[in-house]
């Protein structure tokens, strides 16, 4: 079914089927050979019309639409990218259902009335037996992806069109249904069918996160950077090993078949077993794990697992004994990739005598992250002292950290003071906004830290002090030590292991975020109820900048659920400040993950479209990259002259 396939051969080969009732061999592909002879054995006739299907009944159609939410959900972004691709092309973009019913389409204008004139639209039925051969009746017929160029068309009447088009298949190897592009055979481009069965593959990826939210899930690729692409494989597996889903990537990788999905286990295509898997999970979540088939070819894996699994009590009990509980760091674990491997690497600190500072913007939540890591170790029992260097007097700062004898000076409390230092003895103490203490406190912070041991004010005797060391700030100390308003030597000795966290708007978990807010003030005020938000609202909640981060988000949930009326529980602009509402309605509702409409890949939001998708995907890998441009095109999966071009830069 090549589109190459010459004028005269077609003609000849179209004739010698009217004349005979067969397809001639040699002269056309063997597949649009067995497509004409299925359309000449419906009825049809080249020159003749369609079946008579081209208006059903709207209930028909809203049947149809209604039995396949999902399918439409994840579908409808991918199709606004390709539409974007072809928009100039005279081309329409259709979703059609397993039995070749038009469900959704996006058009060119100048197109869309020669496609309305053969009923390219959503409720007509493109089945080989009402239209004859055509991109979306032959792939459902063949099962593949397939492309029809103009008299390759049964029906003479479509023959000014050029059709590719590739079955969407759910995780257990089931036709859902058909993505096609159709246009003018005169704007044909060869690499359509190419475009539609990548995007078709996209969908698929999509469904099978979606569908096996309470399944380990495993991704798979020859290349560790290939994990996390639309060329990786992916595989489900059920909590007792049992492969559940696949995507086509995966089965060819692991020699499978779909029918061989739910009765295959994990350990009879791999050499590993799934408790190991899990096992080397927990210990390094973003390290991918090199596997071999039983055929001996070597594959990356790496295991993803949805909180709905973690609640699924239907793991395994020995798995399940001896899985550790989880500490506090993981209980604040939202889904976020950047935040996750700050927890991991401060987790392999604690309980070590080595100091931790914390980086981020102010409201990122480095205080809760400090107490949670406070809480993960072996110090967890003992007092958390926290201390905002940039909050208390300079003039009281010395004798608030380091403590007083009574009398040490006019003011002094009669009885004495224990100091900040002294009360975190066995402890943590963790000094906030570090950047901002006066340079002569430094100095003398510094002489505690290689002493271990406080003088307080007035006193002439040191006293020992046993303390792990957690520091922030919002400030650049490296810089500012390099320009002598923070000293060198004490940021050598606070910076034992630096972490970054992530500023909101950096982060791919914001409704999982927001839902775990919105539970805790629930309790907080006492609501009874879950809180939810109307999705309009929560897709420019998602794409809003939050220059305050997380501390910003808060306070306005908090006064949004204070703002709930008797009866409601769902959020929505008229719960918002009026400052808010005018900032979220100034700004389009943008690439955020997991949003309103539905959860998307990578966690992006559904309803948004694909070139936003694409362009938020761009933008985190280059972070995760540290704007490594070729670390971050192998993580995407294209090269880096494709990465230069969609960024519009010059290749470097």
């Amino acid at each position: 079914m090549r589109p190459n396939t010459s004028p005269v051969a077609l003609r000849q080969a179209r004739q010698h089927l009217l004349d005979s009732g067969q397809c001639p061999s040699g002269l056309v592909d063997e597949r649009l050979a067995r497509s004409w002879s299925r359309s000449m054995a419906a009825g049809l006739l080249p020159t003749g019309r369609p079946q008579a299907i081209d208006h059903p009944s709207s209930g028909t159609l809203r049947q149809v639409l209604a039995s396949n939410p999902e399918l439409l959900a994840h579908s409808r972004p991918v199709m606004e990218y390709l539409f974007e691709q072809v928009r100039h092309s005279q081309s329409v973009v259709v979703l059609a259902d397993r039995r070749g019913m038009l469900m959704h389409t996006l058009g060119d204008p100048y197109f869309v009335d020669k496609a309305e004139r053969v009923a390219l639209t959503s409720g007509a039925s493109w089945h080989e037996a009402h239209r004859g051969t055509n991109a979306i009746g032959t792939a459902l017929a063949e099962a593949c992806a397939v492309e029809v160029h103009a008299g390759e068309h049964f029906l003479e009447r479509n023959n000014f069109l050029t059709c590719a088009a590739s079955p969407i298949l759910s995780a257990a190897g089931e036709l859902l249904g058909i993505l096609d592009i159709s246009g003018d055979y005169r704007h044909g481009h060869a690499h359509t069918l190419g475009l539609v069965s990548t995007a078709a593959r996209m969908i698929e990826n999509r469904l099978l996160a979606a569908t096996c939210k309470r399944n380990i899930r495993l991704h798979l690729h020859s290349a560790p950077e290939g994990i996390g692409s639309v060329a990786e494989g992916i595989v489900a597996v059920s909590a007792d090993g049992w492969i559940v889903g696949a995507n086509r990537v995966a089965l060819a990788q692991l020699g499978l078949h779909a029918g061989d999905v739910g009765a295959t286990l994990l350990e009879r295509v791999l050499d590993v077993r799934l408790d190991d898997l899990l096992s080397h999970h927990k210990r390094r979540p973003q390290q991918p794990q090199a596997l071999r088939t039983l055929q001996g070819a070597l594959l990356f894996a790496q295991v993803q697992m949805d909180a709905a699994w973690v609640a699924t009590p239907t793991r395994p009990t020995a798995a399940a004994t001896a899985a550790p509980q989880q500490d506090a760091l993981a209980q604040l674990d939202t889904g976020d990739a950047r935040w996750r491997a700050a927890a991991d690497k401060a987790r392999r600190v604690v309980g070590k005598p080595i100091a931790v500072l914390v980086q981020g913007e102010s409201g990122v939540g480095k205080e809760v992250f400090a107490r949670a890591l406070h809480a993960s170790g072996p110090r967890r029992d003992a007092p958390f002292v926290a201390i905002n260097c940039a909050a208390i007097p300079e003039h009281l700062i010395e004798s608030e950290l380091f403590g007083h004898v009574a009398g040490a000076f006019t003011g002094a409390r009669k009885e004495g003071h224990l100091g900040r230092l002294r009360e975190a003895h066995g402890g943590t103490l963790f000094l906030d906004e570090i950047g901002d203490m006066p340079l002569a406190l430094q100095t003398r912070l510094l002489r505690v830290l290689q002493e271990r041991s406080v003088t307080p004010v007035g006193a002439s005797k040191a006293v020992p002090v046993d303390f792990a060391l957690v520091c922030a700030t919002h400030n650049q100390l490296m810089q500012a030590a390099e320009q002598g308003r923070f000293r060198q030597d004490l940021y050598y000795r606070i910076n034992g292991l630096t972490v970054q966290l992530p500023a909101l708007r950096e982060r791919s978990d914001f409704v999982a975020l927001l839902q775990r807010l919105l539970a805790d003030l629930a309790t907080e005020q006492g609501l009874g109820f879950e809180v939810q938000v109307a999705p309009d609202l929560l897709a420019r909640l998602a794409a809003y900048p939050w220059p305050g981060n997380l501390r910003q988000l808060a306070n306005v949930l908090r006064t949004a659920c204070a703002m709930l009326a008797e009866g409601e529980d769902t959020l929505g602009w008229e719960h918002m400040p009026d400052d808010l509402v005018q900032a979220l309605t100034a700004v389009p509702a943008g690439p955020r993950s997991d949003a309103a409409a539905g959860t998307g890949v990578d966690g992006l939001p559904a309803s948004l479209s694909l070139q936003q998708l694409s362009q938020a995907a761009i933008d985190q890998a280059l972070q995760a990259a540290r704007g490594n441009m070729s670390q971050a095109a192998r993580q995407l999966g294209i090269s880096r002259q494709t990465l230069y071009r969609k960024l519009k830069m010059p290749v470097a």
